[in-house]
């Protein structure tokens, strides 16, 4: 049968989702468990990447197996034997062709900013410190440019291997309460560090390094150098993919 988990995690200790050679990954420790769990070699499927530094708040990946442990039951036997910064909160049968990645219509991610003159020790890992002044009006006006589909060459880091650079934004909104600022993005897909790099050209926006009128300008030119800093992985969450 084919198994759907819903996980959470804090991406801090590790160097990334993706399983890699000589560092020490999400999908790796949630592998293993399951193995142990179940006796199997299993193919652990995730819904996509995610950097190191990265949190998610309700990651899905999914796995084939045999086993007759009921189905309720495999998130508390599978957090007995993960550490505490991993925790499975959901277990379903999913039909066989079900696939994390190529299943998922649209994700949503958040994106925090601690705006504020001092870094706050709790939060170290999960905001970005940002203390200079942030005017969240402009941040919000340069965020209405990128809703709809566009080439989004231009915020995308080297690297990445995909057929198309052109994705929908569904939605992005940019709040604030007290001190922290959230970035709020959905959309069908998302380039190598694209909601890192949107977050930090929309922080260049807010401090006054870009203005809001030239978004349309910059997406447009698909320049790399014309859109803001890469920000930097813990301020973001991976918030839900959808199916």
């Amino acid at each position: 049968m084919n198994i759907k988990l819903s996980l959470q995690y804090d991406g801090t200790a590790y160097h990334g989702w993706q399983i890699q050679e000589n560092a020490v990954t999400v999908q790796e420790i949630v592998k293993n468990a399951l193995s142990e769990l179940t006796g199997e070699k299993i193919n652990l499927i995730g819904c996509g990447r995610t950097d190191a530094g990265v949190h998610a708040l309700d990651y899905t990946c999914n796995f084939h197996t045999e086993t007759t442990i009921p189905v309720e039951k495999i998130p508390y036997a599978l957090n007995s034997r993960l550490p505490e910064d991993i925790v499975c909160f959901g277990a379903e049968v999913v039909p066989d062709d079900f696939h994390s990645k190529n299943s998922a219509v649209a994700k949503r991610y958040l994106y925090k900013i601690l705006n504020a003159p001092f870094p706050d020790a709790f939060m170290k890992n999960y905001a970005w410190h940002f203390k200079y002044p942030l005017n969240l009006e402009d941040m919000q006006k340069a965020a209405e440019a990128f809703l709809g589909e566009h080439d989004f060459i231009g915020f995308a880091s080297s690297g990445f291997t995909v057929k198309t650079t052109v994705r929908t934004i569904y939605s992005l909104g940019v709040s604030k309460k007290n001190n922290l600022i959230t970035i709020d993005i959905k959309g069908n897909g998302f380039l190598y560090n694209m909601v890192r790099i949107i977050a930090g050209t929309l922080v260049f926006a807010g401090c006054g390094k870009l203005s809001p009128d030239d978004m349309a300008r910059i997406i447009a030119s698909g320049e790399r150098a014309e859109a803001g800093i890469t920000a930097p992985p813990q301020g973001l969450f991976l918030k839900e993919a959808y199916y």
